[in-house]
């Protein structure tokens, strides 16, 4: 079994070393974070680090890089209190990773990349046309990490999704959005279940959801 140190990451080749500590995690969510500056001019950008923080009220929070460049999604973000998670289906991943491209600021991501920018119920940030699942939030707080990054909370003010994808106990039936995660930077894969479980007691051992059985 290989055993690496801090040191030894630290001493890695910068692109293996990005590519292995992005991959630890395992599978992550892959979502379009859709902002707008104030006079309306559209962002998108791809992100792997959209979390769940809480259920009532709802509240999901992002990570951002370090701001010590630009950073097009951050700024729109702190400039208006809004913005949007986008779920990425798989028929669209190559378009969804092309907006990792340090495109300039003038330039409209949505555009850029074939994406449509879909403005709903008045808010502030644009939303994906084309994704299953859409959420807009408004900006709660934002937490400062050590090493540069920040996290932005967001409490959820709208859901949107089509009737089919949500199930009698509230999951989201995923498969069928088609929806993708990211594994390290660059790669995208589609999950499928294979298991679903009751609420967890003491004494009771693993038992499968009743419409599992």
């Amino acid at each position: 079994m290989r055993h690496l140190t801090s040191d030894d990451i630290l001493g890695l080749e910068k692109i293996f070393r990005l590519n292995l500590i992005n991959s630890l995690p395992g599978y992550k969510p892959a979502n379009l974070i859709g902002t707008a500056t104030a006079g309306g001019a559209t962002n998108l950008a791809i992100f792997s680090s959209v979390l769940h923080l809480g259920s009532a009220p709802a509240v999901l929070g992002i990570v951002t890089r370090p701001t010590t460049v630009p950073r097009h999604t951050y700024q729109n973000l702190k400039d208006t209190g809004c913005f949007t998670i986008n779920h990425v289906p798989a028929s669209h991943v190559a378009q969804a990773h092309y907006t990792s491209a340090d495109f300039p600021a003038e330039e409209s991501e949505f555009e850029a990349c074939g994406f449509t920018a879909a403005w709903r119920d008045g808010f502030a940030a644009p939303y994906v046309a084309e994704s299953p699942i859409s959420i807009g939030l408004r900006l709660k707080e934002e937490l400062p990490i050590h090493n540069g990054t920040v996290l932005l909370v967001g409490t959820v003010e709208h859901i949107y999704l089509p009737e089919n994808l949500l199930l009698p106990d509230g999951t989201l039936d995923l498969p069928a959005a088609q929806a993708t995660c990211i594994s390290g930077l660059d790669t995208y894969y589609q999950a499928q279940p294979v298991g679903a479980f009751a609420y967890a007691r003491p004494g009771q051992g693993p038992q499968p959801k009743p419409e599992a059985k």
